[in-house]
């Protein structure tokens, strides 16, 4: 499993803690920020988004502050379905039932006891299709109309 994953100032030290737990079980590319110096939350989300939509990555993780804006800007790239998560029933729901390929953490509300078992929830569950197949669907007709 290759998942590329991002932050910026708010999020950088829950993503460092992720990246160097997560490395030793799939391949992760760091795709910054790299210091908790102020940036921009949609650059990052843009590169994460770009990794997962061309097949570079499988998944994405974005970690801001609360999650909110990474989950926003995320949400605009075609093809890209995030979710802002909390716990890990959320996480393996959001895989599951929505297809998520993008986990959205807050730092601010998500320590990294909860963050890494959210993060391996996240990545060990599977789409179901049946009718949430139908549902997912309807969501990328909706984006055809953008």
């Amino acid at each position: 499993m290759r998942i590329s994953i991002g932050s910026d100032h708010g999020g950088f030290l829950l993503k460092q803690q992720l990246v160097d737990a997560l490395h030793t079980e799939w391949e992760i590319f760091d795709e910054g920020t790299y210091s908790q110096e102020s940036v921009d939350y949609p650059v990052y989300a843009q590169q994460v988004c770009d990794d997962v939509v061309s097949k570079k990555s499988d998944l994405g993780i974005l970690i801001c502050t609360t999650g909110i804006g990474m989950c926003i800007s995320a949400n605009k790239v075609k093809e890209i379905r995030a979710a802002l998560v909390t716990n890990v029933d959320g996480a393996t729901l959001a895989r599951q039932h929505n297809d998520s390929n993008v986990l959205c953490l807050g730092a601010k509300y998500t320590p990294f006891e909860e963050a890494i078992k959210i993060a391996r929830a996240f990545v060990n569950a599977e789409f179901e299709g049946g009718r949430h197949e139908r549902r997912v669907g309807l969501i990328q007709k909706q984006e055809e109309k953008k």
